[in-house]
């Protein structure tokens, strides 16, 4: 598809009643967001953190995304007006509406929703077009985070990422699917057709190769390696039993060994495709040589421009592409004599309205939530304010779910897990299932009521806090804090461990550290809560809202934040 044919066919969805955005949005506008000229001679396509959404949605970035000591004021680490200020993008433009959180709902309602396959298909098609030999990446975590992804274990992805041209991809939410599914995705739908990279993912026993840890591809007469790198929390992020016969890890060492054995191969340009999260991909990027981009996911930071790391052997590009098919990447390497001597990148926001959806995709999706639909539209209630997720302490959809637990279960206290997907409702919208499922589509969703003493609701908060804070990123598993609901604690990010979390309260009475209080959850990691087995959170949420009907705006419970005056991931 040339330039000409990709504005005849947004004129003619266009005249057929396909939407538009606002603002008056044309086919001439729509070319000029996407059209990327070529650069170099070799090419590059990626997106990251999927979760299962084949259709567009709305999706609101953080206002709270704190780094602190040498990350602070750095990217991904940059909210708000921090954010277009360091990548000079304009306030009250598409890219703003994006890439932040700022006046999110008017800018949703002018400029619609992001992402689907079905229009990112269009996107891809538009750029190989140009780029025939582009190689197309997934970044993991497709697998999940969908009522079709959970009903059909991931089928549903599974057949769009190939139609859609997927290359190769690594993995992390996919392996709690279980290892059986993993390889026999792997070895059958994959074989041939797209390559599940991960060094990083060995044996238990032997320490042998669970999967290919790189691919080599010849690009325009270059010679080109992709090395895959899962998560390396899996097993303590997400329940072990799932995989009970591998073991993860960052594996550094490792890493560089294949680096080095790639480039002994031949290869001109080292390309790593990670789920390490980009603060870890930022550290590790300094310390391994050879490496000429990362193209990371996990943390689900839509990051503009890429950080340029200075290394041993040279410098390494780091970029992040945000999460729920709202972002493509682009990256145009100009190879020369076995290095890279220039580039161009661009992530491009998949906007549905001006991007029409590619005919074959859109079936595809149709055919696969059709044995559902009735199911996945039921209207649980309304919601008369913004319901989101994303952000480091708490975001009001996760606080519906306390709200919930905590009538549900008649408890005190209510926990529920700092995942950093999930869609955003507008007001006014209706609480489906599926949008309720888009929230809690796991594998071990059951909910669980436990009495805890405030000495062991400490150890909990704090033990989070350090996933989230420690100052190594390598201790960083890349979640948000887990989201409290009755108590009230006062934090300190910049805190030595064990020390960030104090002056915990429920309703204005200090918590005891030997009084036992009656505290609900969901998504337990543990085998002995998957043997106990417990309601789905789903079913507990979806029983509340229908009792529910109508869900005025939630109050945030947040906790009382110290030392962070000032730092510009606090919008």
């Amino acid at each position: 598809m040339n330039r000409r044919e990709f504005l005849e066919v947004l004129a003619a969805a266009s005249a057929g009643g396909f939407p538009l955005a606002g603002r008056g949005a044309t086919a001439r506008n729509a070319s000029k967001v996407y059209d990327v000229p070529r650069f170099g001679n070799v090419h590059l396509l990626h997106f990251t953190d999927c979760h299962g959404q084949l259709l567009p949605t709305y999706f609101r970035e953080p206002s709270v995304n704190l780094g602190l000591g040498d990350a602070a004021g750095h990217p991904p680490h940059l909210v708000s007006e921090a954010f277009l200020r360091h990548f000079g993008v304009a306030p009250g433009t598409r890219d703003a509406y994006a890439f932040t959180s700022r006046d999110f709902i008017a800018a949703a309602r002018t400029y619609g929703k992001v992402g689907g396959f079905a229009h990112l298909a269009t996107l891809v098609e538009r750029l190989k077009a140009s780029r025939p030999a582009a190689l197309l990446l997934d970044g993991g975590d497709s697998w999940q985070g969908s009522a079709t992804a959970l009903w059909t274990k991931g089928q549903d992805m599974i057949d769009a990422s190939k139609l859609l041209g997927v290359d190769a991809m690594t993995g992390h939410w996919e392996f709690t699917l279980g290892a059986d599914r993993v390889k026999e995705v792997v070895e059958g739908d994959f074989k041939g057709r797209v390559d599940f990279l991960a060094q990083n993912v060995r044996t238990a026993d032997f320490g042998d190769p669970v999967f290919a840890p790189y691919v080599m591809r010849e690009q325009n007469g270059v010679p080109i390696a992709i090395v895959g790198q899962a998560f390396p929390y899996t097993p303590i992020a997400n329940p072990r039993y799932f995989v009970p016969d591998w073991s993860f890890g960052i594996r550094e060492q490792e890493l560089q060994q294949v680096v080095d054995e790639v480039r002994g191969k031949g290869a001109q340009v080292v390309v790593l495709l990670s789920h390490n999260g980009m603060d870890v991909d930022l550290k590790l990027a300094s310390r391994v040589r050879g490496i000429d981009a990362i193209l990371g996911g996990h943390t689900h930071d839509g990051v503009p421009r890429p950080s340029i790391i200075a290394n041993a052997g040279g410098k390494t590009l780091v970029t992040n592409a945000g999460c729920n098919g709202k972002f493509l990447a682009v990256l145009d390497l100009d190879a020369r004599n076995g290095n890279v001597a220039d580039f161009r990148y661009k992530l491009l926001p998949v906007f549905a309205n001006l991007l029409p959806a590619r005919s074959d995709m859109a079936a595809l999706i149709s055919r696969a939530r059709s044995p559902y639909e009735n199911r996945l539209q039921e209207k649980l209630a309304v919601t008369e304010g913004m319901l989101y997720r994303r952000g480091n302490f708490n975001g009001t959809f996760d606080q519906l779910i306390l709200d919930g637990l905590m009538a549900e279960k008649n408890a005190e206290i209510a926990f529920s897990p700092g995942f950093r997907w999930g869609t955003t409702l507008l007001p006014g919208q209706s609480i489906t299932l599926e949008q309720l499922m888009n929230q809690t589509a796991i594998t071990y969703p059951y909910v669980t009521v436990n009495e805890l003493s405030g000495e062991t609701i400490k150890i909990i908060l704090e033990d989070v806090a350090d996933n989230l804070f420690n100052p190594d990123p390598y201790y960083q598993q890349g979640g948000d804090m887990v989201r409290v609901g009755g108590l009230q604690y006062s934090c300190d990010p910049a805190a030595a461990m064990g020390s960030r979390i104090s002056a915990m309260t429920l309703n204005g009475t200090p918590l005891s550290a030997n009084k036992r209080y009656k505290v609900a959850g969901w998504a337990p990691v543990s085998e002995e809560s998957r043997v106990a087995g417990g309601e789905p959170v789903w079913e507990l949420m979806a029983r509340y809202l229908r009792g529910q009907k109508t869900i005025p705006p939630r109050a945030l419970n947040l906790p009382k934040l110290v030392g962070v005056a000032g730092n510009p991931g606090l919008a």
